[in-house]
């Protein structure tokens, strides 16, 4: 008995052991970095291409900067009076587009003219998230009703989809407007149409959703919860492409883009790391970790923006301030 109890201690720590090491991230460092918020960030994205960074700062309201040459493009307050509040930023895949939320309302903004196209309050409840059609041709609205409002701001039809039972989290709309994904606290994440309201798939998981996204080539679609569960499906089928594998039980995400060739997800999350995966395996293919928010006790970084760039890099927005720019090894 004595033997059998020192035995399973010993595989208990060793299996701590080795969840340790594998959890464990060495510092990483990036090939280059530029300040986008000294007091650092509580929101950001960052375009498709990688062209354009929009982050809203802490204390100097939201920053577009074109990061081919870090330029300062434009500085736009989502509210004339107060601090800033903005939470959820989108840009749209054609480049032209932006929407910014606070708790109370929504903006569109032309990135061409970097001027406002509209700004619109939301009173029955709170917003959760945004997201923005190509042409600025229809805006996502998710609300803490459960509610998910879709705009059009040209034509000013609006339509609301009713299909959660409980407060949305996530968000994503795919370029041409047409489809709508979108995720709750009642462990349901669905694709429906803007045109009807109607459920094309529906994505069932074991915990609320945390992080949804669509690529926009319209082959896939990621889905994620609060637990273990992080899927890619085929959009078209509505089948399970991959499960994530990683043995933490728990694992959050706040953001996820596809790669151009479809081949890669990149995802960000707020323990300091970017990891990318294998779409078609669901492996982990690599990891980095950003730089942490000064004066933080333990050091730590929510990392609110991933992108794909040119020539073999990645870009990432965080909670530091910083926009890091990575090299991806592993092709």
């Amino acid at each position: 008995m004595i033997h059998r109890r020192l035995f399973q201690r010993t595989l208990s720590l060793a299996f701590f052991i080795l969840t340790l090491c594998s959890c464990s991230v060495p510092e990483t460092n990036p090939l280059d970095k530029w300040w986008h918020a000294e007091g650092g960030i509580f929101a950001a994205d960052i375009s498709p291409d990688g062209k354009f960074s929009v982050v809203s700062g802490v204390d100097n309201g939201i920053n577009v900067w074109r990061n081919t040459d870090n330029k300062l493009l434009y500085h736009w307050r989502h509210q004339s009076e107060g601090n800033n509040l903005v939470i959820a930023i989108h840009i749209s895949s054609d480049n032209k587009y932006v929407v910014t939320a606070d708790r109370g309302a929504f903006a569109l903004w032309s990135i061409e003219t970097g001027d406002p196209v509209g700004f619109w309050r939301i009173d029955e409840s709170s917003i959760r998230d945004v997201a923005v059609a190509d042409d600025g041709k229809g805006i996502l609205v998710g609300r803490s009703n459960g509610h998910v409002m879709y705009f059009e701001p040209q034509t000013g039809r609006r339509l609301e989809f009713l299909g959660h039972q409980e407060r949305i989290n996530s968000v994503d709309i795919s370029p041409n407007g047409k489809y709508a994904l979108t995720g709750g606290n009642d462990y349901m994440a669905y694709l429906w149409s803007t045109d009807s309201g109607q459920i094309i798939h529906t994505f069932p998981h074991s915990s609320r959703i945390s992080k949804v996204a669509l690529d926009d080539k319209g082959r896939y679609a990621f889905t994620a919860d609060s637990k273990q569960d992080s899927k890619i499906w085929n959009v078209q089928t509505g089948a399970t492409v991959s499960n994530l594998k990683y043995i933490a039980r728990q694992k959050i995400f706040t953001d996820a883009v596809f790669s151009d060739d479809g081949k890669s997800l990149l995802t960000g999350a707020p323990s300091r790391r970017i990891y990318r995966w294998n779409v078609r395996s669901g492996k982990l293919q690599e990891e980095w970790k950003v730089a942490p928010k000064e004066g933080t006790r333990p050091a730590s970084a929510v990392v609110y923006a991933v992108g794909f760039m040119p020539n073999g890099k990645l870009l990432s927005e965080s909670s530091s301030g910083l926009a890091e720019l990575w090299a991806i090894e592993d092709e």
